[in-house]
């Protein structure tokens, strides 16, 4: 192309010459320590530094943890923090630990705490402006190394769920699928999407303060996701399993969870529904019946009441109801 150029240029008057030689790309004119320069000043931009605040701990050097300062160029950055984090590993301090894969929102690796909200970095947008983004581990977990957390709790809790479908009735053809419904299918909708990432159930103060004992938003949901599951029968004892003082109603609907999950989810609506079903004796042959399993948006006409020119103080709104709302909230203010 470079020579097909200059051709065109021979025998061309000096004055035009001189003007359509700008044509001709700077990389075939400029000398190498030209090209040098502007690959080490960035080609010129100038630059947009952001300090990040992250949490260090080392065991092999046990000792008070702190938060080391990086001044990273958002230039020649990502967008998101998991960017940030990995260009501070790969060009600043390789020690730097931290959880990641996917990086697209669906294996959960990367859940920290990112300026006082729990997250996932891979989704969560650096803030231009700001003064700094303070980095640090999933809050109320023991820390294995720097932004690396214990999940081993966690991981048990929700295999103590069961968290497969189980059946009594034995398949007629071996090996079968088992037919659902569109109906049936739909009611998984707002469940079977959490990615087990924890960022609910460790910003929930009562899984803080009972992390033995609370199952915790995340495996009650998934306790509720087989429960609602019309292929599943073993309603009744998936109901029984968790009908106990600390493993389900240490939940008192404070409703961080559903803030804090990266997908969307809301975590109190299915332990309320749980919690909805446990007076009632289910049979795995009933559950179909609408009479055991009524739509929360029917139960919600008796769970609530309108309070005129509530201000999200509503403390006087109450029901007979037998889901446990702490403190009592009208039908405006519910985020269920």
């Amino acid at each position: 192309m470079a020579s097909g150029l200059i051709g065109r240029l021979v025998g061309t008057k000096p004055s035009k010459l001189a003007t359509a030689a700008r044509l001709i790309p700077a990389r075939w004119t400029s000398t190498g320590a030209e090209a040098e320069t502007k690959a080490s000043s960035g080609g010129g931009r100038g630059s947009n530094l952001k300090t990040f605040q992250i949490y260090r701990w080392n065991p092999d050097n046990p000792g008070k943890p702190e938060l080391k300062d990086y001044q990273v160029d958002l230039k020649d950055c990502g967008p998101m923090v998991l960017d940030a984090l990995i260009k501070i590993k790969n060009e600043m301090d390789p020690s730097l630990t931290f959880r990641r894969s996917c990086r697209e929102g669906i294996c959960g690796s990367c859940a920290m705490n990112i300026d006082g909200c729990n997250g996932l970095a891979c989704l969560t947008k650096i803030e231009n402006g700001s003064s700094g983004t303070t980095i640090t581990p999933l809050p109320h977990m023991f820390v294995i190394k720097d932004l690396v957390v214990d999940m081993t709790n966690f991981y048990n809790q929700y295999k103590s769920i069961e968290p497969w479908l189980k059946r009594k009735t034995p398949a007629s053809v071996p090996a079968k699928e088992i037919l659902q419904s569109k109906k049936d299918r739909a009611k998984l909708d707002g469940m079977y999407e959490c990615i087990l990432c924890a960022c609910c159930s460790t910003s929930c103060p009562s899984y803080w303060w009972n992390p033995e004992s609370y199952l915790g938003p995340a495996a009650l949901l998934h306790a509720n996701r087989w429960i609602s599951d019309s292929r599943d029968e073993y309603t009744k004892e998936r109901l029984e399993a968790v009908d106990d003082e600390f493993k389900l109603y240490r939940c008192h609907t404070i409703l961080n969870c559903a803030r804090a999950c990266p997908k969307g989810l809301n975590p109190g609506k299915q332990i309320a529904h749980i919690k909805q079903l446990q007076p009632t004796d289910v049979a795995p042959a009933t559950k179909q019946q609408s009479e055991f399993f009524p739509s929360l948006q029917e139960h919600e006409k008796s769970l609530f009441v309108t309070v005129e020119g509530c201000n999200n103080h509503c403390l006087t709104a109450c029901c007979d109801c037998n889901i446990e709302i702490q403190p009592p909230v009208c039908a405006q203010c519910c985020p269920i």
